[in-house]
């Protein structure tokens, strides 16, 4: 809470009876008395949090997924191809409208996590990408 939001609340229960309250949000602990107010912060944890070099590339719509432009025609990508930003990996169908699925990142195709011709949702996780240094040389 901020002290204008701290404020604001005190002000709304100012003409109530209560006398005493205590009240605990995530980080932030409140206990007042009508006497007397004060705000206990208590300092967040610091979390290291270590970067995945497996990034996933996701559908950003929903529709059947296609690998590869035609049936008679090989794949756009298999796994272990290695892809750059920008470079056209799939496409995605929706009501007759064909949107290609563009890479977002430069890495090795770890995995291919959908099928040919599967229906996706948005969100989901096409593929899965090693973006660290030994999978880019």
């Amino acid at each position: 809470m901020n002290p204008i939001e701290i404020k604001k609340f005190l002000e709304s229960i100012r003409e109530t009876d209560i006398e005493e309250m205590k009240f605990d949000a995530g980080e932030t602990s409140l206990y007042f008395k009508k006497s007397e107010i004060t705000q206990k912060v208590v300092e967040p944890k610091k979390v290291v949090i270590e970067k995945s070099p497996i990034v996933p590339i996701k559908s950003t719509m929903v529709g059947t997924f296609y690998n590869s432009p035609a049936n008679d025609r090989p794949p756009f990508i298999v796994e272990g191809n290695h892809i750059d930003i920008g470079q056209k990996i799939a496409s995605i169908e929706a009501m007759k409208i064909i949107k290609d699925v563009i890479a977002t990142t430069k890495g090795k195709v770890v995995k291919i996590c959908v099928q040919n011709g599967q229906s996706v949702e948005y969100g989901q996780e096409l593929f899965l990408v090693d973006t660290s240094d030994q999978a880019q040389l």
